[in-house]
């Protein structure tokens, strides 16, 4: 595995069972990568929950998933799969999912939604947050997207396979959140077992978290 810090174009991966490979993707890829992530997570059961307004939460959307995306990228583990059809974004070991001015902005953000959606939206990521296990290094997989036009194609699970070998390669586990809980057995037959639930506020859709042991 390339450590971390490596220059951004200089690791690709090769997925054995599927065509396309994947990259690591360059600041200049941030729109592409939250156009993805837009696009896949708008009807979302929780994420479409916190942010309530269908007229408004795409351009909600967008910010907050750039703010995410911006932070992730300066860890060089945010993937591409080829033809951006797909993207994984990652947090490595030790790393943070955000700067400390970067999650103040992201609260002054949520802070400024309107009506219900600031509520909602901030207290959903509080209890994300809380859920999060600190009592181990790990790698987080902060999100996982494919183009809504791009679906059932396995491109987003292709993709994670092929993350999967270098964190095993890596010896480290994994963990990630179902937003959707629909997906939960897509991730069971990659190793993750569930680790615990949460509910969102206000009677919102339970979330399920995932924990993976490195595969040897």
């Amino acid at each position: 595995m390339v450590p971390a810090g490596a220059a951004a174009g200089s690791r690709t991966v090769q997925d054995r069972f599927v065509a396309p490979a994947a990259r690591v993707a360059r600041p200049e890829d941030v729109d592409i990568v939250t156009e993805t992530i837009v696009g896949a997570f708008a009807e979302d059961p929780t994420w479409a929950w916190a942010f309530p307004d269908p007229a408004l939460r795409p351009s909600q959307h967008a910010a907050v998933w750039r703010l995410v995306v911006e932070g992730a990228l300066r860890h060089d583990w945010v993937w591409l799969l080829e033809g951006d059809v797909s993207t994984a974004v990652w947090v490595p070991p030790g790393g943070t999912d955000l700067t400390p001015e970067q999650e103040s902005r992201l609260e002054a953000l949520l802070l400024g939604l309107p009506g219900t959606a600031a509520h909602r939206a901030l207290r959903t990521f509080e209890a994300f947050e809380r859920a999060h296990p600190r009592d181990a290094p790990h790698f987080y997989l902060s999100l996982l997207a494919t183009r809504p036009e791009q679906r059932g194609h396995g491109y987003g699970l292709a993709l994670l396979a092929a993350n999967l070998r270098l964190v095993d390669e890596a010896g480290a586990p994994a963990y990630l959140e179902a937003s959707n809980v629909a997906n939960v057995p897509l991730y069971e037959r990659y190793g993750f077992v569930v680790r615990g639930r949460f509910a969102t506020p206000d009677d919102g859709p339970d979330v399920v978290t995932m924990w993976r042991e490195p595969v040897s």
